[in-house]
């Protein structure tokens, strides 16, 4: 089985103020697959899977690989993300948590 070696995962899973924006974060999510310092991008919504340790609260999820911390970080001040979360994110969100890792 291929490992994800030399990867920079940031994974961010987002709760809406109304759960009827969920398409337009949706829409605002896939403006980011514009940017080029992205490997691979997954946007989800909850699985229907039922255990006690999945968490299933959340609206929308994003998952990011980089091939490294610095083209994570490019990403960050990317216009096409700053835009994303001036006009989506913020307007849209009532929590957002990050889960960045990186491979031992």
């Amino acid at each position: 089985m291929p490992l994800l070696e030399n990867t920079f995962v940031h994974h961010v899973h987002f709760w809406l103020n109304n759960k009827a924006d969920k398409d337009k974060l949706i829409e605002g999510l896939n403006l980011l697959k514009s940017i080029a310092h992205i490997r691979d991008i997954h946007i989800g919504v909850p699985a229907d899977t039922n255990r006690d340790v999945i968490d299933r609260s959340y609206d929308v999820s994003l998952l990011l690989l980089f091939d490294t911390p610095e083209a994570q970080a490019a990403y960050q001040t990317d216009v096409t993300h700053l835009i994303f979360v001036e006009q989506y994110v913020k307007p849209l969100q009532v929590k957002v948590v990050v889960s960045d890792s990186v491979n031992i």
